[in-house]
């Protein structure tokens, strides 16, 4: 890449002798104004035209287009817009060849990826997310690996004199339990005043929901759902995965974390162990309290898709996070001084305005440019280190960046999809879509996209199918029975209507024109269990010792977490106090609990602490597992949970890819609601194939990706080890490229519309899906058909969620039926409450419909 030209970032002020006669007429007392500056005077005089600043907002109530009125404003945005209309998708960025990208499948991978990088940063760090969690161990073991929990490497970076910015999604704290807050103080905290690296970590918090300084800029419905980080401008990670609690998983999807042997080999520490079935987060900033006992439940598992990439696509990433940087700076902290704008090499001068840079009249904060090593310098900006085409798109708007609206995501969707020829594979969180406008109140016309591609297909003749795999409930706390879950099953309804209930729906749309959906559409959902191993020994230690299981791992999560790194929280000397007499009281639990060890006979045990690996290549079977005690003790210890998927991946005919923040749903397509970033790739290296037995060109970063998924969700990969120091797919994409695992398994999923291919996938999907339901009466399920049988289907008798649903059935009965689960696929059960008002309780209007579509 040739780097973008550099032109100064600000003129030099005007010489006196050098003013022209009306600037003379405009300011005859230049000579005296300057005196002034750095009086009290002047400075009474700044502040009251910031406070006038300040109250003028109210004014925004009743102009809404503020930021878009003013000539230069205008001009901004006529030139934004010939950018984007000059792109493809009508993007702010264009399409950029020569990429090396990465992907990465589910949390381990990546976030030990991202520790690498992180490690290795000498300049900047950008960082956005929607939820950030300092305490977020980015290796596991955590008490293997304390030095990797984010806030350590940050405060690592930061000391050897690293700039770390970062902007964070203030939640409506009714409605969240995020606690942005205390992502900002224990961020900000960790290099106090005084000590190396103070200064160089500063969070934003956006948007603001203070009345007087926001006015008519509030938004309460809408998120920053970005989740990205930028390194020194030389590589970037884009995709789903925000650094918080509840999203470190591997490929096995663990549910059980219970540890006989000591609970140093935890997994999931306080808080990062979540069942959002059970219940939500709790105060998140107490991050080693958890409610929710291991002893007696499973986590939610979390499966999910991310990139890293380097090549010119950095340098757009990049852009994106200064604009909304500077946008922020302006909308919530324009007269913080400590609070910078940033300028950046390639938007200077008159295109400053592109990235959102202003120069009021007396700034607060400085100029600082980036990057601080110039472009010339980085990695790609002279050879092209990869072979994978890709464009950065965006849902931005108004409200979330100070720009026009742009939806080039959904464009991206729906031309990918409306073009292709063999087969559209979806992940997502959500799916709720439109096929026309007869849907309000969605508008999203992906839907559309979807039932061209299929009428085309259908009447051509040509296989081709549309595989939808979305979460089985979205993952809300409650049951859905419940008045509290009502706005769970709007969202379900939302989706139902989408892919087959109603005249507008994508199925009903495909027959309409003549061509059976039956043959095209297919909905699956993911599910896995485990054992929780409580053993026979590990409950007479608890007797002996007189110290539950749940407070020990309470004592070890106080104990990996060490002293407070953070910044003050506000807590007061006796809170301090306190906290220091219950961590104290903890450590004494441990204590006791240890002691009785030996005498429980918990000293060794050849029983393993998860049985999620048995659904995996090689993984054994369920049956020949070891367990110590009595058999029918057993059965109280399976446990089974959806698989929560929250990736966001679209794959097209093994060649393109689309990966990033956005959910499909009008919060994430439209622009103007939630803040989103994606990427839209197609390799150009390209691998000599078959697509339905007949020789194929695909994509190689396409057809990897989509392979490695279908392994995964087949249980045609191996179970992961947790150390990954040698796993290439775990480093960052500048150290090499993905292992594609090739072995039978591999070629077996290379032709993605081969029968032997299918036969399995539904197969498998149907089988799980059966034992799921014999076993556990997991819901959502097809039996379900209205609420009286949503009571009759549920396990009776106080029986615990996720536990099996009859206590008498045989423990070897339960041990053969287990050994039929390969994978984590089921179908989705497309006839839940299909005879139920499923979102009676919710009143659609304006305001509502943003939340729930």
């Amino acid at each position: 890449m040739t780097s973008p030209a550099t032109e100064p970032t600000s003129k030099a002020p005007v010489g006196e002798d050098d003013r022209s006669f009306a600037e003379k007429l405009k300011h005859p007392f230049s000579d005296l104004r300057g005196q002034l500056k750095g009086t009290h005077l002047y400075d009474a005089k700044v502040k009251a035209l910031h406070f006038k600043n300040k109250v003028g907002k109210f004014h925004n109530i009743i102009n809404p287009n503020h930021r878009h009125d003013e000539e230069h404003e205008k001009e901004v945005d006529e030139k934004r817009t010939r950018i984007a209309e000059s792109h493809r998708f009508e993007s702010f960025a264009p399409e950029r060849d020569g990429n090396k990208i990465k992907w990465y499948v589910d949390g381990q991978d990546y976030f030990w990826a991202v520790s690498v990088a992180l490690e290795k940063a000498k300049e900047t760090i950008y960082i956005e997310d929607w939820w950030l969690s300092p305490e977020l161990f980015l290796r596991r073991p955590p008490y293997f690996n304390q030095e990797w929990r984010l806030d350590q490497v940050l405060k690592r970076r930061a000391e050897a004199g690293v700039k770390i910015y970062v902007i964070v999604y203030k939640e409506v704290e009714a409605a969240l339990t995020c606690n942005s807050a205390h992502t900002k103080h224990a961020l900000e905290g960790l290099c106090p005043k005084g000590s190396p690296g103070h200064g160089n970590i500063t969070v934003m918090r956006h948007p603001d929901h203070n009345v007087f300084e926001n006015a008519g800029d509030m938004t309460f419905y809408w998120a920053h759902h970005e989740k990205f980080i930028v390194i020194d401008y030389a590589l970037a990670f884009i995709g789903g995965l925000d650094m918080c609690f509840g999203r470190w998983d591997n490929r096995q999807h663990p549910l059980a974390d219970v540890h006989p042997s000591g609970v140093q080999n935890e997994i999931f520490p306080g808080q990062d162990f979540n069942n959002n079935r059970i219940m939500d987060f709790q105060t998140v900033e107490d991050w080693k309290s958890n409610a929710l006992s291991k002893a007696e439940y499973g986590r939610m598992p979390w499966h999910d898709v991310a990139m890293g990439l380097v090549g010119d696509c950095v340098y757009d990433i990049a852009e994106h996070f200064v604009l909304r940087w500077n946008f922020v700076k302006r909308d919530k902290y324009k007269r913080d001084e400590l609070y910078d704008w940033l300028t950046i090499e390639g938007r200077e001068g008159e295109n400053e305005g592109l990235v959102g840079v202003q120069r009021p009249k007396h700034p607060v904060g400085q100029y600082v440019h980036h990057p601080l090593s110039p472009l010339s310098t980085k990695p790609w900006a002279h050879e092209q280190p990869g072979t994978v085409h890709a464009q950065i798109v965006r849902s931005s708007a108004d409200w979330s960046s100070g720009i026009l609206t742009e939806h080039s995501i959904q464009t991206a969707y729906f031309e990918t999809i409306a073009n292709a020829q063999h087969y559209v594979y979806i992940e997502n969180q959500f799916f709720i879509t439109a096929t026309g406008e007869q849907q309000s109140p969605v508008h999203n016309t992906i839907g559309r996209a979807i039932v061209d591609a299929c009428v085309r297909a259908g009447k051509e003749g040509r296989k081709f199918r549309v595989i939808l795999v979305i979460p089985a409930v979205p993952g809300f706390a409650g049951d859905l029975r419940e008045d509290a879950a009502a706005g769970t099953r709007a969202i379900m309804d939302y989706q139902y209507k989408s892919i087959h209930r109603g005249e507008h729906s994508i199925c009903e749309q495909i027959k309409a024109q003549g061509v059976d959906p039956a043959n095209h559409i297919f909905v699956f959902n993911l599910r896995s269990y485990d054992r929780l191993n409580i053993t026979p020994a590990m409950l007479e230690q608890e007797k002996k010792s007189g110290v539950k299981y749940q407070d020990v791992q309470r004592a070890e999560a106080e104990e990996i977490m060490g002293e407070n790194m953070g910044g003050s929280d506000g807590s007061s000397s006796s809170d301090d106090e306190a906290n220091k007499e219950e961590k104290q009281r903890l450590v004494d639990k441990k204590r006791r609990f240890e002691a009785q060890r030996k005498a429980a006979g918990n000293e060794k045990s050849g029983q393993i602490d998860s049985i999620a690996a048995t659904t995996m290549l090689h993984g054994g079977k369920m049956s020949e597992q070891m367990w110590e005690g009595d058999p029918e003790q057993e059965k109280e210890n399976f446990v089974q949970e959806e698989l929560y998927i929250h990736g966001k991946v679209c794959i097209v005919d093994d060649r393109i890819v689309i990966c990033g923040s956005s959910n499909i749903n009008d919060r994430s397509q439209l622009g103007i609601h939630d803040s989103e970033l994606a990427i839209v790739m197609e390799d150009y290296n390209t691998i000599e194939t078959t697509m339905d037995g007949q020789p194929f060109k695909a994509g190689h970063h396409a057809a990897t990706l989509r392979r490695m998924l279908w392994r995964e969700h087949l249980g045609l990969l191996p179970a992961q080890d947790f150390d990954a120091s040698n796993d290439p797919n775990a480093q960052p994409p500048d150290v090499c490229p993905n292992d594609v695992l090739e072995g039978p398994e591999y070629e077996f999923v290379a032709d993605p519309l081969s029968d032997k291919v299918w036969d399995m996938w539904t197969s498998n999907a149907t089988r799980n899906t059966e034992m799921y339901r014999h076993l556990f009466r997991a819901d959502p399920d097809n039996h379900i058909k209205t609420f009286e049988d949503y009571q009759n289907f549920l396990p009776k008798n106080n029986i615990k969620q996720g536990h099996l649903h009859d206590p008498f059935m045989p423990a070897s009965e339960v041990r053969q039926k287990l050994d039929e689960i390969k994978g984590h696929l089921v179908w989705m059960p497309l006839d839940f409450l299909k005879d139920a008002q499923m979102a009676e309780s919710i009143t659609i209007n304006a305001y509502t419909e943003s939340i729930y579509t």
